[in-house]
């Protein structure tokens, strides 16, 4: 309990009642305007500033770069912060998991499309970049019934690469930096194909998993199902052997003796049946 009202911390208000569960009503949720979702409209707001900063004045203005490199380092800072703030404070809304994907996506794709249009970036590298980030978008809707593939380790580093590169290209940089800039996107384009295809990995080793536990799933029920079935009519054929045992032994005689002699020392194994089995068979063996 912190004190706080429910309205001020994002719930419907409702009371608990004494002694009983809490309902749906009673839980808190978080409130649309949490630090964490303005921190992603913010970098969604700071997407089309960006790009008029770095277009302004032709897009070769020195100062103008630096001032849209100031706006994109903002954007990738609220990127660190929103998420991590969302999950540590409990302020995960349904705009917060559609809206920060969009933003973060937003952001990276505008520099790397506008310094490509400068010719400051070869579009094959923003190619690459941009189709490994829609199509692992793509893979996560189509596991998603199935499993949720977490972000890893190498994911963060090739966001935290890209993030660097693209921002050292807005930079007007030249000799050494140029260089190294050069070598931070190559590096950044290498984490990017790396993490994709592990990302296509796990998709398809869960999708698999995920599938075969249903199919587990489905014959087990469908053995359940049978055995549930099928264990009236055992109790029901039980009962009725040992309600007409000795009547059926009866009528069987010599006949069913000799289709099944199991079947007759089961239903009453009459003393008459052996002297005829043994005679049959000394007939058969004369033949």
């Amino acid at each position: 309990m912190t004190g706080a009202p429910a309205s001020a911390a994002g719930g419907s208000g409702a009371k608990p009642v004494r002694g009983g569960k809490l309902g749906t009503a009673a839980v808190n949720q978080a409130s649309l305007w949490n630090i964490a979702n303005i921190l992603t409209m913010v970098r969604l707001l700071l997407v089309p500033g960006f790009v008029l900063l770095l277009f302004h004045n032709g897009g070769y203005d020195p100062v103008w770069r630096s001032f849209a490199w100031a706006a994109f380092a903002v954007a990738m800072i609220t990127d660190l912060f929103d998420g991590h703030l969302a999950r540590a404070y409990n302020l995960v809304t349904d705009f917060g998991k559609i809206a920060d994907p969009i933003a973060d996506k937003a952001i990276m794709g505008a520099a790397l499309v506008s310094l490509s249009v400068l010719g400051d970036l070869p579009w094959w590298i923003t190619g690459v970049i941009l189709a490994r980030e829609l199509g692992i978008t793509l893979m996560r809707f189509w596991v998603i019934r199935h499993a949720v593939i977490p972000a890893s380790r190498g994911g963060k580093l090739k966001t935290l690469a890209q993030g660097t590169a693209a921002g050292m290209y807005v930079l007007v940089l030249t000799g050494p930096l140029a260089t190294l800039r050069f070598w931070m996107m190559m590096v950044a384009v290498v984490l990017t194909v790396v993490t994709g295809l592990d990302y296509v990995r796990q998709a398809v080793v869960l999708r698999r998993r995920s599938l075969a536990a249903e199919r587990a799933a489905i014959g087990r029920t469908a053995e359940a199902l049978n055995e549930a079935a099928g264990s009236p009519g055992a109790v029901a054929v039980a009962t009725d052997t040992g309600a007409s045992g000795a009547t059926d032994a009866g009528a069987a005689g010599v006949t069913d003796a000799g289709v099944s002699g199991a079947a007759v020392r089961v239903s009453g194994g009459s003393t008459a049946v052996e002297p005829a089995v043994r005679t049959r068979d000394g007939a058969e063996a004369e033949r």
